[in-house]
């Protein structure tokens, strides 16, 4: 009997467990391919249009992070009825166009190419009611800005431990070889700092969620971070609670902002 129930559940698992395709997409400005996880829905052949949230990798990752070290991903394109996309943002990009490399464009790649790439592909909403972007670490400073950038494309943003103030930090995580060092261009690292980018929004241009654990080094910033939202009248989301920068954290704070996509999507 015991048995039975095993494999019912095992059953019941497999069922219900999103598609994972690893893809390769191309990218125009950078002139190269680039590889993405794409999560799907057991519901996805029905035929209707889904929503996608752009799932971002932190610094030294790559495009398969989330579905290796927080499996608990694996299941939520059907849990959450949406499409995940786990674009490669290469181990340190920052997510942003680089003003010291020419060749590293991924503000261009993520926002547009990509963008255009999914939608053409997969049965999505094409439109920014339709798209979020979240992502932890640098990741998470990097759905923030494209975001904040690209109110046209994206409707909600969210970040988990996210390095949302870059300055505190200029001899960290390859920053100074995308930017160039911070004594000597201070101009482009107060340009690509997200904190620096609030004048951009206007109150409910945006549905943010915010989420940092207090023993974070993040922590800090992304409380100074709420603090500024709050005084500019920028509705947000902001979850603290005991956690470090470490899988463990960001594998159930992911669920917190897939839900909160989803229940900006049935909006």
């Amino acid at each position: 009997m015991l048995r039975l129930l095993v494999l019912f559940v095992l059953f019941c698992q497999t069922v219900l467990a999103s598609k994972v395709d690893t893809v390769e997409t191309y990218s125009p400005s950078m002139k190269k391919t680039i590889k993405a996880v794409v999560l799907t829905p057991d519901s996805y052949t029905n035929g209707q249009a889904f929503p996608v949230v752009y799932l971002l990798h932190g610094h030294s990752g790559n495009y398969a992070d989330w579905v290796k070290k927080a499996p608990s991903v694996l299941k939520a394109a059907d849990t959450y009825q949406t499409i995940i996309v786990c674009p490669d943002g290469n181990f340190s990009s920052w997510y942003f166009d680089s003003p010291a490399d020419p060749a590293w464009k991924y503000e261009t790649y993520v926002s547009t190419e990509l963008v255009t790439w999914v939608d053409s592909r997969y049965k999505t909403i094409k439109d920014r009611k339709g798209r979020a972007i979240t992502g932890l670490s640098m990741g998470g400073h990097g759905a923030l800005y494209l975001a904040f950038k690209h109110q046209d494309v994206f409707g909600a943003a969210g970040s988990m431990s996210g390095g949302v103030d870059i300055r505190p930090f200029p001899n960290n995580w390859d920053m100074a070889k995308r930017l160039g060092p911070y004594a000597q261009y201070p101009d482009r690292w107060e340009q690509h700092t997200v904190i620096n980018l609030l004048h951009l929004l206007t109150p409910n241009s945006l549905a943010l969620i915010i989420d940092c654990g207090t023993e974070d080094f993040f922590f800090r910033v992304n409380n100074e971070l709420h603090e500024k939202l709050l005084y500019r009248n920028i509705a947000h989301e902001y979850i603290t609670r005991p956690g470090a920068h470490n899988w463990p954290y960001w594998n159930n704070a992911v669920h917190a902002q897939l839900l909160f996509m989803r229940h900006y999507f049935d909006k």
